[in-house]
């Protein structure tokens, strides 16, 4: 059995957050510090203890996310308004954290 594509039907920048359509019709707005909170760089999340450096409380209230660029067909680069730019979002991760799961579990 094949898995649905996870990419998104849309993807784009808005000023409350980042709008996903995803292809089974679910959409989400989530907020700007929300990602970047969530991000799982080795910059946010220790690459040896696997424990989270920086959460949604450590990111400036003002923060946005100002550019995405595709990474092959599995996920997004995000450039935030703090210089942050070196997590990558699999689409698997954004809706994880689009369901309200944790995509770290």
């Amino acid at each position: 059995m094949q898995e649905a594509d996870p990419r998104p039907s849309k993807l784009e920048i808005l000023p409350d957050g980042l709008h996903i359509v995803w292809p089974d019709g679910f959409e989400t707005l989530m907020p700007h510090r929300y990602v970047r909170g969530n991000c799982s760089c080795a910059e946010c999340v220790d690459e040896l203890s696997h424990v989270r450096r920086t959460g949604v409380d450590d990111v400036p209230t003002d923060v946005e996310i100002v550019e995405y660029m595709d990474v092959g067909r599995y996920a997004v680069g995000l450039l935030f308004s703090d210089l942050h730019d070196s997590g990558i979002f699999p689409f698997k991760r954004l809706r994880a954290l689009a369901d309200g799961q944790d995509p770290d579990a």
